[in-house]
């Protein structure tokens, strides 16, 4: 994983996920896996995405005036994803088929086409009280299983009808807990080492530069257009994970 070749392989595929988690606020962990997977075995590319997914998620959690109020409205969805990767990480048996990936591709890129065609889905407040956690264990499964953060989560949180930058910044949040929650199971599970140092570190200075260069592209698009990206993003994410899992 030291190679020169592997490097500049590691840097442009983190490069690439920066710019799209720029961008729609999402898609590191999608895309950096997704093309990581050619020349890494999954828990490789799940264990090397860990530095660089934590900084850009703090970085973009802490971009906001909505930080405190958010995470106290979160807080069971959150405290879900915690108890869900662990119950993951324990009891889900190790699945190599990638039937998972390829499950949760399709149902990304249908929850993208619902967006596309302008079906929204709203949640009272009532509903939101307890449909957070369940939601948030059912993420943490899914992030044990895929190394993906993204499902159910992003749909819950777009149900709530928050506006385009704190939607953004409840998403780094919630990729924030699962970023430290899959680093707890992938401890337990023994893929963590510091023969991934040098590699991490590339891989966080090249997630740095492609999320700086998605923010600035992300602000000169109005909100139709962010939400437009937003959900072709999705679509092209769950396209990547459906075939990807099927290859």
């Amino acid at each position: 994983m030291d190679t020169p070749p592997v490097l500049a392989a590691i840097v442009g595929a983190f490069v690439l996920a920066g710019f799209a988690k720029g961008v729609i606020g999402m898609g590191l962990p999608t895309v950096s896996i997704g093309l990581l997977g050619l020349l890494l075995t999954p828990a490789q590319a799940a264990a090397l995405l860990l530095v660089p997914s934590l900084v850009t998620n703090i970085w973009q959690a802490a971009a906001g005036d909505s930080l405190v109020p958010l995470a106290k409205r979160l807080a069971p969805m959150l405290a879900g994803i915690c108890i869900g990767t662990f119950m993951g990480a324990m009891l889900l048996p190790h699945d190599d088929s990638g039937r998972a990936t390829v499950f949760l591709g399709a149902v990304l890129a249908s929850y993208a086409v619902l967006g596309l065609a302008n079906v929204q889905f709203k949640l009272s407040s009532d509903a939101e009280t307890w449909l957070g956690a369940p939601i948030g264990m059912l993420t943490g499964m899914l992030t044990v299983v895929t190394g993906v953060f993204v499902i159910p989560a992003t749909p819950y949180l777009q149900a709530l009808q928050l506006n385009r930058n704190q939607l953004i910044q409840a998403m780094g949040l919630s990729f924030t807990v699962s970023t430290v929650a899959l680093a707890g199971a992938l401890q337990y599970s023994g893929e963590i080492g510091l023969h991934l140092a040098r590699p991490a570190l590339f891989a966080l200075a090249a997630a740095l530069t492609g999320m700086a260069l998605g923010q600035i592209a992300r602000k000169r698009i109005g909100p139709h257009t962010f939400r437009l990206c937003f959900f072709i993003g999705l679509l092209l994410l769950g396209l990547h994970l459906a075939l990807h899992g099927l290859l």
